[in-house]
């Protein structure tokens, strides 16, 4: 923890190499999705190095290695379910006239761009997003028409979610996606 903390790069490539897989199962278990699993298990390593110097004032470093990784997994779980119901309420609420001029603007370029952002995914994983979030069948209701596992749909939807967050984060500010979420608040009032 010394090296690491000093900033011994094979030092943390080597506690890396010992704790990766054990994170890894750790957070499956948690988030029951591959994707998500793979990019915790980064993040957590990259904060770890990031914030190194504090492995020096660490005395029981599993516990303090899964309790940053069960954080990082709810943390992950918390903002799909928010992300999910946003898209889900741009869906539900795409004929909207009851917002004022700009507001309806806005709605309708983020409706043009999601619809493009769904257009442009792989065409499984659109088949699922579209059965699952706009025709809302359950994930085994997908899996039956689809002819595929239930797991497969899971992995599907999982990473059009991802994809369709990215286009929207790399397209539009915070500022812009805060907007969004105030007005969905208001149609749901």
């Amino acid at each position: 923890m010394r090296q690491v903390a000093s900033g011994d790069e094979a030092a943390f490539v080597n506690l890396f190499n010992a704790w990766k897989d054990k994170l890894y199962f750790y957070i499956l278990r948690i988030t029951g999705s591959r994707e998500n699993t793979d990019d915790i298990v980064q993040e957590v390593f990259v904060k770890l190095w990031l914030k190194r110097e504090i492995l020096n004032d660490v005395d029981h470093f599993s516990a303090y290695l899964y309790r940053m990784a069960h954080n990082y997994a709810i943390s992950g779980i918390r903002r799909m379910a928010q992300e999910t119901v946003i898209f889900s309420e741009l869906y539900r609420h795409k004929n909207e006239v009851d917002l004022p001029a700009d507001e309806h603007l806005l709605h309708k370029q983020l409706q043009e761009k999601l619809k493009g952002a769904i257009n442009a995914l792989p065409q499984q994983q659109k088949l699922v997003y579209i059965l699952g979030r706009e025709q809302g069948l359950k994930q085994e209701d997908i899996a039956r028409r689809l002819n595929i596992s239930i797991s497969t749909v899971k992995n599907h939807m999982t990473q059009a979610l991802r994809t369709l967050r990215e286009e929207l984060r790399n397209n539009y500010s915070t500022l812009t996606i805060s907007i969004l979420i105030a007005i969905i608040m208001l149609l749901t009032q």
